[in-house]
């Protein structure tokens, strides 16, 4: 299996499966001396951990990370440095419930990648989906952690903006209160609502989808390059590269079909300060290259496919069938999603912002 690696200069490649003993990531190209310890990888690994709240997978992983390479402790101030070397990040499967899938071996789960995986392979992990589960993100989002250090004046955050039909309510949003509940959304009323909606779901062993929103504040003018490197471009494909993601969309995105040109086109102005936009719809890039406002970026998150209603399907030989799919399963895997965009948004800043300085010498 190949194309288990993303980026360009700041270059991470993931490997491990949902079953195996460990999965884990190497992220190379990262400076050297920039502090990291394996707390502030853990902060944001803790923020995705699965069984936090009964609106997620009750799997109990804890997700703990370690540093088995590409960092010491500087010679002169003892603080735990990078060291310009290939960082290796490992994280050990501790709760893996194999005879869970046992029952579906030789059956493809509809909406999952169980048919395609053995088409191309010849074969399939149907212990949790192997390599095609949404626990190979904890990598990522490790590795995002180290990309935030690369870009430390750029501040990317991310949150939960509609649960299937429901929307918040944008008058309402508050940073503070992601934190305050289980869906890292930033509507406190809404939330609330959240939270008996997804019940009524979760109890009907079904699912729903949803949409997460990334946004980078601080991110310099002039990242990105035009046509084949373009900022979002590498956006669109590092959130598509997400498991379940269905859709991106930057800035007003698809509802900029909507606008006329004098309500799209981002007004400009000097002020003390410089250039400064009087609105976003370009999300923060235009022509492939960042505008120095923020970049904003939402993408869809398909229902968990595993649910508790018998679906029909084709077993392995062909035939005809029926599947019921057992198992620890998010009602609605978006929540957790909200870290792994996050963390998708900063390895792709950071990889353009090194590859802007190798090339501008910026």
């Amino acid at each position: 299996m190949s194309f288990n690696t993303f980026g360009h200069m700041f270059r991470v490649t993931t490997f491990g499966e949902s079953h195996g003993v460990a999965i884990g990531c190497v992220v190379d190209g990262c400076p050297p001396l920039i502090p990291l310890n394996v707390e502030e990888i853990q902060r944001d690994l803790d923020r995705r951990r699965p069984g936090q709240s009964r609106f997620t997978t009750q799997r109990q992983e804890l997700d703990a990370v370690k540093i088995l390479s590409g960092v010491m402790a500087h010679p002169e101030t003892g603080v735990q440095v990078t060291t310009g070397t290939p960082i290796a990040l490992l994280i050990e499967n501790t709760d893996q419930r194999s005879k869970d899938y046992s029952e579906i071996k030789d059956k493809f789960r509809p909406g999952h990648a169980d048919f395609t995986y053995e088409a191309k392979y010849g074969l399939r992990d149907y212990r949790g989906g192997g390599r095609s589960s949404a626990r190979e993100t904890a990598t990522r989002v490790a590795a995002g952690a180290i990309a935030r250090k690369v870009m430390p004046e750029v501040k990317v955050r991310g949150a939960l903006v509609q649960i299937g039909p429901h929307k918040i309510d944008r008058e309402k949003w508050d940073w503070d209160e992601i934190a305050r509940n289980p869906f890292n959304c930033p509507d406190k009323d809404k939330a609330a609502f959240f939270e008996s909606y997804l019940d009524g779901i979760r109890k009907s062993g079904s699912s729903i989808g949803a949409v997460i929103e990334v946004t980078a504040e601080g991110v310099p003018a002039g990242l990105g390059a035009p046509i084949y490197a373009k900022l979002d471009s590498d956006l669109a494909a590092a959130m598509m590269s997400i498991n379940a993601v269905k859709g991106v969309e930057i800035g007003a995105g698809f509802g900029a079909a909507e606008l006329s040109g004098e309500q799209n086109a981002d007004e400009m102005r000097t002020g003390n300060e410089g250039t400064r936009f009087l609105s976003n719809n370009a999300g923060g890039v235009l022509g492939g290259i960042s505008t120095g406002q923020p970049v904003v970026v939402r993408f869809a998150v398909k229902p968990t496919s595993s649910i508790l209603t018998p679906r029909r399907t084709v077993d392995r030989k062909g035939a005809d069938t029926d599947i019921l799919t057992k198992g620890r399963h998010d009602p609605c895997v978006g929540i957790r999603a909200v870290p792994v965009g996050e963390a998708m948004m900063a390895c792709v800043l950071a990889d353009h912002f090194l590859r802007d300085r190798g090339q501008t010498g910026r």
